[in-house]
């Protein structure tokens, strides 16, 4: 349930993260931002977004969203479906902003304040129309972490929290239905909790900025992003549970241990020893270094859970599922009287070996993703996957013709060879974007049973499409370089 245009009011980092997860999903959005720098500020935030989505998935992502900056609020929400308010947190300015919103804002269009603490019946206490209304809270880099804070107000509609459901999951996210409001929704509360507590250990002296930072990242944070709080400690009580865990260290809770409640004093000096600590902790890093070094380890983390079908991988093997069979869908539209483009994208950095050059096991996944592509168009989706049924690639022949470098655009054409009973037959050419051949990949597949792990036939309608298909590919000319051997003279 993505929407085709949306609009962001406020450009600084989660407003820019916002635009910048919405144009990778392939929505128009209309910003306005009135500050003189905001197009190159935004622009930046754009290009560690599409940096990290090179990275992210695999999955064809189609094509990216279009943004433009505008001159007024007026302007910029003027047939949008969505709107994302993301102004500085102050009751009043954002009052004013849903006034104007509301004044130039179709019916139907959803509104979601981006606040990390205000509470949404006081935000919408003097919209004309509240119940389209809510909190929709992120966590910054909001292009690639998943978590968006659900919360309405007391005049919002259970169809705006739904419609927000819907639409924030197809983007690739994680919402969270916060069913009762409180002063900076559940997450923020939890890590004011620790802020405060880092704070008072820096003040003691007990620990700098960068030794409270190893404490958290080689410690429990590894475990936080994987189970979070409960199911952590329901392990740390054993055999027994979460029972036993408490009975064991429930009576700490009474021990002085934390200053919660209390707040040292932000004085000069605190705030000088701790700026200058972190300014030292960080290595000579620059922001968009760190922000890049972040994204990648938040991607690896993602990628492992992923892999383990656990948390956030989830969220993340669920919007790659949503790729591929949406572009599955679009095979209606596909000419199978041609070679068939199978895979369309830019060769990432890490994609690369020494020479700055895709390396050659990348040739074979791009050949790979190209066959689960036209697999797709086939019909051999998530769903019939699902059935228990598949095809396995039994022999692959791959030719290097060519260099292509990181950053350079690639696409896969594929013909289909043969498609009798069982079998699957595929030819895949990859070019570089400006024509140049760079490699051939020639794949026999056989269709199995996943359940058996046995070949069998494949379902009724995916034999008709590939029947279909073939009955066009065999007209083609019988692509240069099939069925050659290692080493055979060309």
């Amino acid at each position: 349930m993505t929407p085709s245009k949306a609009a962001v009011i406020g450009g600084g980092v989660i407003g820019a993260g916002w635009v910048a997860r919405l144009i990778e999903n392939g929505v128009e959005v209309a910003v306005f931002d009135p500050a003189p720098d905001a197009h190159d500020k935004l622009e930046a935030v754009f290009a560690n977004a599409e940096r990290a989505y090179a990275k992210l998935t695999m999955a064809a992502r189609g094509g990216k969203g279009e943004w433009r900056l505008c001159g007024t609020i007026d302007e910029a929400v003027a047939g949008a479906q969505l709107i994302i308010e993301a102004v500085p947190e102050r009751l009043e300015l954002k009052r004013k902003v849903y006034s104007e919103i509301e004044a130039a804002a179709d019916e139907g269009a959803l509104i979601a304040s981006s606040t990390s603490g205000l509470l949404p019946t006081d935000l919408q206490a003097e919209m004309a129309h509240p119940a389209r209304f809510l909190v929709a809270h992120p966590f910054n880099p909001v292009y690639l972490l998943p978590l968006v804070e659900l919360v309405g107000g007391e005049k919002t509609a259970s169809e705006a929290i739904e419609r927000a459901k819907a639409i924030f999951a197809g983007m690739g996210m994680h919402p969270l239905h916060i069913k009762k409001e409180i002063d900076a929704f559940v997450a923020d509360r939890l890590m004011e909790a620790m802020w405060r507590e880092a704070l008072w250990l820096v003040n003691d002296g007990i620990a700098s900025t960068e030794e409270i930072d190893d404490a958290v990242r080689y410690g429990f944070g590894l475990r936080y992003a994987q189970m979070g709080i409960f199911e952590t400690f329901r392990i740390a009580g054993g055999e027994a549970g979460m029972r036993h865990f408490l009975d064991q260290f429930g009576p700490a809770l009474a021990w002085p241990w934390t200053k919660l409640m209390d707040v040292p004093d932000l004085n000069e000096a605190l705030v000088e020893t701790i700026a200058s600590q972190s300014d030292a902790q960080s290595g000579g890093h620059s922001i968009r270094e760190l922000e890049r070094i972040r994204d990648d380890n938040l991607i690896a983390i993602m990628q492992a859970l992923k892999a383990n079908e656990w948390g956030a991988g989830n969220t993340l093997a669920a919007y790659e599922a949503k790729l591929f069979d949406s572009g599955a869908a679009k095979s209606d539209a596909v000419d199978f009287s041609q070679p068939v483009t199978t895979l369309e994208r830019t060769v990432p950095p890490d994609w690369t070996d020494y020479n700055n050059h895709m390396n050659e096991a990348r040739y074979l996944q791009c050949f790979g993703d190209a066959t689960d592509a036209f697999m797709r168009m086939m019909g051999v989706d998530a769903d019939y996957i699902a059935t228990g049924n598949s095809f396995f690639t039994v022999e692959t022949h791959i030719r290097h013709l060519d260099e292509v470098r990181v950053n350079e655009p690639i696409v896969a054409l594929t013909q289909l060879i043969d498609a009798g009973g069982k079998k699957m037959h595929l030819f895949h050419k990859l070019f570089h974007r400006d024509g140049g051949l760079l490699a051939t990949g020639e794949h026999l597949l056989l269709h199995v049973s996943l359940e058996t792990r046995s070949t069998s036939e494949p379902a009724a309608h995916v034999a008709a499409k590939l029947a279909e298909v073939m009955a066009l590919h065999a007209k083609l000319p019988v692509p240069e370089g099939i069925g050659r051997a290692v080493g055979q003279k060309r």
